[in-house]
């Protein structure tokens, strides 16, 4: 007997953050569409000239790419550039979910500010570079979160919101003081959401990554990586995208129907206490 997750056929999901290659927010769409939703998939419209040499060589086609992975899927896609910091495109989103399926079921926030100049000590940061990131992180999650909110409760069916946070926000690491102090302000509005909504039927969780092996790696030596993951990770090993990409989908099922409010650490171990 073979044990499967349920409530997922035919409902609609958007996620945001899902244009690159080598990225979570890829695998959570195609993951959902394997379990049989329909995807609204969000970028931010990047210059091909930006990409990196793999995504290039490969030919590819950021948001167009992932789309037609999930067509070939046997799944329908609709790929939406989308700038999460700014209200009116994330009314414009909603509009195009609605104008193409009619209703949405699922939302996954998971866009997020690229890892640059931001990754230094507090003292050190431009408070332009602050802004930037918390534009992305929290206040792109806060306005997907009251936007789509709104039309969940209005729908009346209940649904399901999985914002994507990181270990980050609990660990607080040094030079990293924006990413962090964004994640962790993800984790509390996943909580005072899921509290609001809970009366609707709508559930509302967190994911907390630990290192994926994510293009967002690439800006440290591997070695740093490697020596990284030896040292802190029980399980001795980076996480994949894949990984959790499950995780998300098993709190958008059925199977998760009694679980809201809460931000799971999905990062080999990292964090037990938590």
């Amino acid at each position: 007997m073979v044990f499967a997750l349920t409530g997922l056929d035919d409902k609609v999901a958007v996620v945001t953050g899902a244009g690159r290659m080598r990225s979570i927010g890829r695998a959570v769409a195609l993951a959902l569409a394997r379990a049989g939703c329909d995807i609204v998939l969000t970028g931010t419209g990047r210059d091909p000239f930006r990409y990196p040499g793999e995504e290039r060589e490969a030919g590819w086609r950021d948001i167009e790419s992932v789309a037609a992975e999930i067509r070939s899927a046997g799944r329908r896609a609709v790929p939406v550039v989308c700038d999460v910091s700014s209200e009116s495109s994330v009314d414009a989103l909603l509009a195009e979910t609605l104008a193409a399926f009619g209703t949405v079921d699922v939302v996954v926030n998971n866009a997020a500010a690229a890892r640059e100049s931001d990754r230094k000590p507090v003292i050190d940061v431009d408070a332009g570079v602050w802004d930037t990131v918390l534009a992305t992180n929290l206040r792109g999650t806060f306005l997907m979160s009251k936007a789509f909110g709104r039309r969940l409760i209005a729908q009346g069916k209940g649904g399901c919101v999985v914002n994507m946070s990181s270990i980050g926000g609990k660990l607080g690491s040094p030079g990293s003081a924006a990413y962090s102090a964004s994640k962790a302000a993800v984790q509390s509005l996943t909580a005072s959401t899921a509290r609001e909504w809970g009366r609707y039927g709508i559930r509302v969780n967190a994911v907390c990554p630990g290192v994926t092996g994510t293009g967002r790696l690439d800006d440290l030596p591997e070695d740093h990586w490697r020596t990284y993951v030896d040292t802190q990770v029980p399980l001795r090993r980076a996480g994949k995208p894949e990984e959790v990409a499950d995780a998300v989908v098993f709190l958008a099922s059925d199977q998760a129907c009694w679980v809201t409010g809460q931000a799971w650490n999905v990062d080999g171990g990292q964090l037990t206490v938590r």
